[in-house]
Parts: structure tokens; sequence; C-alpha cells
């Protein structure tokens, strides 16, 4: 029973806070009490597995034949065994103070139950019970009616005792449901170079054991079994009409046994759990539930832990936090079997732990409730679906995104990497922007390097990686299993890894070139310092919301308070000061780099240089239909609005403008200049969009700021 609880509870954990405490309450009574815990363990060994057979009670027979008679008997010494078995529960659970226990010593008082076992008392002899062992669950069930109910079923009873009696053999003796009683001797004890007697019938050999045996079976020995299962068909038929009386008495009241079924499964399961604790050398704590948090101090894998156990090797526990507001999506980059996998796993495999009301392996633990839990870590095919690992990939992240909410708890293991390098890369990116979105905790593990550094200044993003130690001629490689702050800035540990499995030298040394070649090109790329110190303004003001929020939660008041608040002021100032002056810097280099821009444009026009006659207003028109069309929208509003303010505009509202247009910056005759109007991009619009549909193209990174979700990067076009 507590076996089926614990697999109906890991796979649908409580989401009741309540629920949660109380188990972990009597988990830690069970853990602190040794006499109530080893008391609790004796009186659990004597259940059965009672459900179906309380199931099987309720329910009506479709077909009445022998082997439901046989059946029934059965059920009904099952009921008797688990009816016997609840009073040593009750008293094993007095002076208990959690209230869950309590709640179980109250459905297990005898007085729930006492018509039931008023009833079995006075049908079923009280020496018999239900039994694992064929032989003595034969013997229960011809003994299982009260003496003195049937005449003729005491005298069936006398005549199996006798035939019973017949079987002297001084030969090891087993009984089975097929063969009934046959004889069982070893191997060893033989002359196999001797045929065997010919008395022997039946003859096999089992070798599935350590030991080997030779089963057989006599004549006399066969008659007798023919014997014993006429007479006990005949008793069991006799029975029937008692147990079938006793259970229609009983199915009308037992539901209060349904309820102390499932007491017993939980206090099974609590029992279990407190063993765990207890018998486990590393500690294992009592977490906490704390909206909105997730924290867990030197959190271990429980499964790793233990295999670790066995092969005598340490286990490198590693820090997990988290918050709806603050690094609620962690990007985890690092070497291959660094640990990734392993450390989002032990994150998901913990919170399991903790919502099914167990302690969880770490020093410290506090958990939100986590009402929905993804995990993306496969890397199989379909066969069945006819589908690929990347299909298979895509179907199941589009599973998450149709039912991701904040409540819930998202790992991801390598996404994207099933198709081309930049398919791959801007699926991955997109995904990880409707991630964050969501604001739900996720774990993303990745190797794509430009995704941990697009989506860097994002609020709620924090970047992760495990380290290793890499010599710099790839020869020795050390996993430290350690999760640290920042991206993973080890560049060739694919190499790395390669090298050390012995691939030939000369696929090494290009690959190593390659490598280079490509790093070098991506690192001459650089983003737009401006909108990156800008993410940064937004990521600081709400880490010091997170801050302040969790200063007033907490234990500190008066002047500690106050001094705290003091310090948290100053490193506020100080880094707002340093972003502000990094936008100063941004601002007066993009002023330097768009004056060089224009000033190289119109020395580049030669024509302005040779004609300087006419008025001001000709000179302008001239001047600014020279330059090329993506010139003129990179000049910007001010030189059209300076240009605009030189140009004589007609003043008579009834006079007719000109009606044909030979380009976009054509001057019309009575010094009138026309221009074309230049929409700015909007925020559904990328800039890149923007530019190629109005005659541009962008050589810079183009960043578009989002006021409520962040930076985003698009792509470098080239005018070629």
């Amino acid at each position: 029973m507590g076996s089926r609880l614990l697999k109906n509870n890991v796979l649908q954990p409580s989401t009741d806070s309540i629920k949660i405490e109380q188990r972990l309450a009597a988990v830690n009574e069970l853990s602190t009490k040794e006499e109530l815990f080893f008391a609790l363990r004796d009186v659990l060994k004597d259940f059965v597995d009672t459900d179906k057979a309380l199931a099987a009670l309720v329910l009506l027979p479709k077909k009445l034949d022998f082997q439901h008679m046989e059946q029934s008997v059965n059920n009904v010494l099952m009921l008797k065994s688990f009816v016997d078995s609840i009073k040593p529960v009750w008293q094993a659970l007095a002076g208990v103070s959690s209230i869950e226990l309590q709640k179980i010593r109250e459905l297990c008082d005898p007085e729930n139950y006492a018509e039931i076992q008023q009833l079995i008392e006075y049908a079923l002899s009280p020496d018999v019970s239900y039994s694992q062992n064929t032989t003595d669950l034969r013997n229960h069930r011809v003994f299982a009616i009260r003496a003195g109910t049937n005449g003729f079923l005491d005298v069936a009873r006398q005549s199996y005792n006798e035939f019973i009696e017949q079987e002297d053999i001084t030969l090891e003796l087993k009984y089975d449901i097929a063969r009934q009683f046959y004889i069982r001797i070893r191997t060893s004890d033989l002359d196999l170079s001797q045929p065997l007697p010919e008395v022997f019938i039946n003859i096999y050999h089992n070798t599935r054991g350590k030991v080997k045996y030779l089963e057989c079976q006599t004549l006399p020995l066969v008659k007798l079994n023919q014997k014993l299962k006429d007479i006990h068909n005949e008793i069991v038929a006799m029975s029937d009409t008692s147990i079938q009386s006793l259970i229609a008495e009983v199915r009308t009241r037992l539901h209060p046994l349904f309820k102390v079924s499932e007491s017993i499964a939980l206090l099974d399961l609590l029992t279990s759990f407190a063993n765990l604790v207890t018998s486990t050398p590393t500690p294992y704590c009592q977490p906490e539930i704390s909206p909105g948090t997730l924290a867990i101090h030197l959190g271990r894998h429980p499964i790793a832990e233990k295999l670790h156990s066995q092969t005598r090797r340490k286990y490198v526990p590693n820090d997990v936090y988290a918050t709806q507001d603050y690094k609620r999506f962690q990007i985890i980059t690092g070497c291959n079997m660094s640990g990734k996998s392993m450390y989002i796993r032990s994150i998901a495999l913990i919170t399991i732990m903790a919502q099914i009301g167990c302690f969880v392996p770490a020093e410290y633990a506090s958990f939100p409730i986590i009402h929905q839990l993804f995990a993306r870590v496969s890397t199989d095919d379909c066969l069945e679906a006819n589908i690929s690992t990347f299909a298979s990939e895509m179907r199941e992240i589009a599973c998450i995104l149709r039912n991701i909410e904040p409540r819930c708890l998202v790992i991801v293991d390598e996404l994207g990497r099933g198709t081309s390098t930049t398919d791959g890369l801007a699926i991955a990116i997109a995904i990880a922007e409707a991630l964050v979105q969501s604001k739900a905790y996720v774990w993303f593990v990745t190797h794509f390097r430009d995704l941990s550094r697009i989506l860097a200044e994002r609020v709620g993003v924090y970047n992760l990686h495990m380290r290793v130690d890499i010599e710099a001629d790839f020869s020795r490689m050390k996993m430290k299993y350690r999760v640290s702050e920042g991206r993973e800035e080890q560049k060739f540990y694919g190499l790395a890894l390669a090298q050390l499995v012995e691939l030939p030298e000369q696929i090494m040394e290009t690959a190593v070139q390659v490598s280079k070649a490509l790093n070098t090109r991506n690192d001459a790329k650089r983003s737009d310092a401006k909108l990156i110190a800008l993410a940064k303004k937004r990521k600081l003001a709400v880490h010091m919301k997170e801050t302040l929020i969790q200063a007033h939660n907490g234990p500190l008041e008066g002047k500690e308070l106050l001094d705290k608040l003091k310090v948290l002021q100053e490193q506020f100032t100080v880094r707002m000061t340093a972003i502000d002056a990094e936008l100063e810097a941004a601002d007066d280099q993009q002023r330097q780099d768009q004056g060089g821009l224009i000033e190289n444009q119109l020395q580049a026009t030669p024509e302005l240089e040779t004609s300087k006659a006419g008025t001001s207003s000709e000179r302008t028109n001239r001047r600014f239909a020279s330059l090329s069309p993506p010139m003129k929208r990179r000049i910007g509003i001010s030189e059209v609005e300076s240009a605009v303010r030189n140009t004589s505009i007609p003043t008579d509202p009834f006079q007719p403008m000109p009606t044909e247009i030979e380009n976009e910056s054509q001057a019309f005759a009575g010094e009138t200049l026309v221009f074309e109007h230049i929409p700015m991009p909007t925020k559904q619009e990328s800039q890149s969009d923007w530019l190629m549909l109005h005659g541009g193209t962008a050589k810079e990174p183009i960043v578009i700021e989002d006021d409520t979700e962040g930076v985003g990067e698009s792509w470098r076009e080239d005018e070629d």
C-alpha cells in the first residue's frame, strides 16, 4: 500500500502547503523518537495489501465458480489479518504530538471497526490468517470457518488431516499450486553417474538459483495429491455459504476500513521517509515552504549520491537560489560531462521530495509551491511516431509553452542541438524569450555561447557555469562539478575532451584552426554600449526592489534595519552613478560617430564644393539632393529640420503644390523644397526590417529596447 501511495505522490505531489508541513512534522517526529520509529516498523510488518481485497468484497461477482469461492475465502482471510493488525498501530501511536500522526491514530481507533471485528470473530476461527506461503494458505482456507458451524464440514476436515499425516516422506517436500506436493533433492547430493530410481516420475531439473535441485514426484504421491485436492475443493464448497453470508454482512460496514487503509499506507510512507533520513550517512534537512523563493544550500542528487557512496567517490554539492523577480531564468553553460544535467535534475528531484513531505538531501532548503514541473532532457527520437530527435524536442517544448505559468518549474537540457547551428540558436533564443516572459522558474542548459551573452542583461536572467580546469595544450581536464557565477569562459572545452579520447592528431589540428578562426570572428562583434547600460539600470532597480522586500520581511528591526538600509543606499548610489557614467560615455561616442559619418559623406560629395552659387536655399537643396538615400536616413531629423528652416515655403494656402516628384529630395521652382516623411520604427517592427523597408542597411549591431522586458539583439546586415 505504501509503495503505491509513494508512486502516486511522486507523479502528483501535493500543492497544499498545510498538508506538506504536517507531513514534514510527522517525519521529523518519527526520525527523532527512536522507540516510536522501531515500534511502528514492527507492527507494520504484519499488514497485508488489503486495497484489492476491500475492493473485491464490495464488487458483486459476475460468475460464480469454484475459483470465485476460493478467492472469496482468501479475501476474508486478508480482511481478518488486516483488522487484527490495526489495534497494535493504535497502541504504538499513543502520545504522538504531530497532527498527521494524531489523525492516523484517530482513524485506527478500535471503535471505528468494532462491528466488523465482531462479525469476523463469530464466523471465522481465531487461529487462521492470511499467509503468503501457499501451503499455509491452503491449510488456513480449509480451517477458516469456525468449528461446529457445519457438521459435514468438520468431517471433511478430519479426512484432510488424516491424508496429510500419511505423507511420511523423509525427503524435502515442497508445494505449489500447479504440481501440488513434490519432492526436492539437492543435485550435489546425487550421484549423477548412476541412473535415478524408476519410482521417480515428473522429473524437473531446477537450475535457476545458486543451488541446483532435482524436483520429482512418485506415483503414490500423485494419487495422494489428487485426493487432497478433492477434499480441499469439497471443504471450500461447503464453506462458501458461510463465507458469502459473512461478506454480505461486512459489505455495508466497510467504509471505515477504507479510511484506515489509506492512513496505514500514509504511515508506511512516512516511516519510510524517516528511515531514509536516519539511515543515510550524509545529512537530510527539513525543507521550508517559502512563497516566491527557491533556495537550496549544498543540495545533492539523491540517486547519484547513493551510487557515489557505493563506489566510495565523493559527491560535490551545489547551491541553488531563485525568486520570481530575480534569477528566475538561469542559463547553465560549461564543459561536457561537467555536471550540468545532474545539477538541474537534482533541483527537480529535491523539489518533488519536498512537496511529497520528505526531507531533502541538503543543508538547508526552502521552496515555493510548484504546481507543474516540466522537463525537456531527453535526446531520443520516437520511432513509433516516425519523428526525429529535433522534432521530438519541438513537440515537447511546444507542450511546455502551451501550459506554462508562473507557478511552474522547467528544466531544459540542450535545446536545439538536433538541427543546423543558426536555426537551433534562433529557436533556442525565441523559446528562452518566451520562458523568461512566463515568469516561471527555469534552468536552461546550453552550449550556445551567444544565448547566454544575448540574454545576460534581461531582467530575471542569471548566468551560471560548471567549473573545469583545462591545460593549455588540452592534455588534462579536471572537472570541479561546482556551479559558479557567470558564463563559461573556456572556449575550447569540446576540443580538449575530443583530444582526451585520442582522436587522430591531424583531425585535432584542423579542428583547432577552424575553432580559433570562428571565435576570432565572433569576438569582433560588439553590442550597443548605451542599451546595455540601460538594461543594467533596470536590472539594478529590480534587484534593489527584491532586496528591500527581503529586508522588510526579515528579522532586522530598529537601528540594525536602518544601518542596513543606509548601506544598501550607498551601494545603490555608487552602482547607479557608474551606470550613468557609462551612458554619458556611450552618448558622446554615438555623437562623435554620427558627426564623423556625416562629415565623411559630405567631403566625399564633390558637387557641393564646385557649386556655391545661388541663394542659401538653393545650396541647401543641392547639398541634400546629392546624398545617397541611405545617408539621407542616417543624417537624422535634425539635418532635415535645418534644411527646411533654410527654405522658402509658400504662404498662400490656395497656391497649388507641385504634382510631379522625380525623387524623394528633388527641389521645386520657387525655392520650395519637399521632403519625404520618414516614419520611425515601432516596438513591434525591428530596426533591421525598418531600414530594409526605407532603403537603409545596418553594419553595426542594432539593439531594440523594450521598456518592460529588457534587451534583445537583431543580426547584422551587409549592404552587399
